[in-house]
């Protein structure tokens, strides 16, 4: 068998040996961009030679300032390469994100689309590979590269608030004899800490499939996974509440690492003074004060809800996004 081959890799050749000749030749001096984006475990590059079993393909977008004579460039390019079915697509850049963002790039963009973009689409358009450009994709991948700093704040609120009220009740379920239901909500928890550890180092989350491996090559990956990892593997709530603590505690020390807030000083609450205990720094007061921006204060005064990928589970077609900005109307 031969050695696996990235699809970055493959796709990288399908495009210079094959789609650049007939560029060159059909369309000598033709202004155009070639990439490889959007779906598969080839664009985040986490393939691998299972990956190959289906949808995996030397894949080339083409970026044109228009789409005149593509059906001629279509006939003309080989529909296999290397021994595998090829794809080859062509797209306007404003054609491309209308389909993956359904939005219009000659607008500006405001905190309501960036919190009603889903975060794994910002990924996919923003990870994979560019192998030429002359049509401005890399200016556009870098206006998507990360959320302004006022929404990154907020965000960041929403996630901690995530957190806080959930972490009494590990105890609360556990101490009631229900170690399955407080190892549920320890898992969530984990889930929750891990979203909030991949704002604080700016990087978008891919989705589930990828979201652990994604979060092991974060900076912080490497030291938290072990703590991480306690949680869910603890048999008692007891020990799961004791190895949350110190998993919040750890996140909190690279919050304040960051210094985008004074210091935040940690403190654990026993809530009703019941026998719960719950580590608790108050990081959204901190972060609120660093808003600027009018229109994401005004968000952020009401209960922060954080970005919209939850409900993207129900309405996940680019085109419900519009029904997804009314919600911040």
């Amino acid at each position: 068998m031969s050695a696996f081959v990235s699809g970055q890799e493959l796709s990288r050749r399908f495009y210079l040996e094959a789609v650049r000749p007939i560029l060159d030749s059909a369309f000598p001096g033709l202004p155009h961009s070639a990439a490889l984006l959007g779906r598969g475990s080839e664009v985040l590059g986490y393939d691998d030679e299972m990956s190959t079993d289906h949808n995996w393909e030397p894949r080339v977008l083409l970026f044109l300032q228009s789409k005149d004579d593509v059906e001629v460039l279509r006939a003309k390019v080989p529909s296999e390469f290397e021994g595998r079915k090829t794809e080859f697509s062509v797209h306007t850049l404003q054609s491309f994100i209308q389909q993956h963002l359904a939005f219009d790039l000659s607008q500006e963009i405001a905190p309501r689309d960036w919190l009603t973009f889903p975060e794994q689409r910002l990924r996919m358009i923003t990870a994979g590979a560019v192998y030429h450009d002359e049509v401005g994709l890399e200016e556009l991948r870098a206006r998507f590269a990360y959320y302004p700093q006022d929404v990154w704040y907020y965000l960041l609120i929403a996630a901690w608030w995530r957190v806080h009220p959930e972490f009494n009740l590990v105890g609360r379920a556990g101490s009631v004899g229900d170690e399955l239901g407080s190892g549920v909500i320890g898992a969530q928890l984990v889930d929750d800490l891990m979203h909030l550890c991949f704002l604080m180092e700016r990087e978008y989350a891919p989705y589930s499939k990828w979201f652990g491996t994604a979060f092991s090559r974060l900076p912080c990956g490497p030291s938290l996974t072990p703590l991480l990892q306690q949680v869910l593997h603890a048999q008692t709530w007891q020990d799961r509440e004791s190895a949350l603590q110190t998993a919040y505690e750890a996140i909190a020390t690279r919050h304040n690492s960051l210094e985008i807030t004074p210091p935040v000083p940690l403190t654990v609450e026993q809530m009703w003074n019941r026998p719960f205990k719950v580590t608790w720094g108050d990081f959204p007061t901190a972060l609120s004060a660093q808003i600027e921006d009018p229109l994401v204060k005004e968000i952020a005064a009401r209960w922060p809800v954080g970005f919209i990928d939850q409900l993207r589970e129900i309405l996940w077609f680019p085109g419900d996004r519009e029904r997804l900005l009314r919600l911040f109307d």
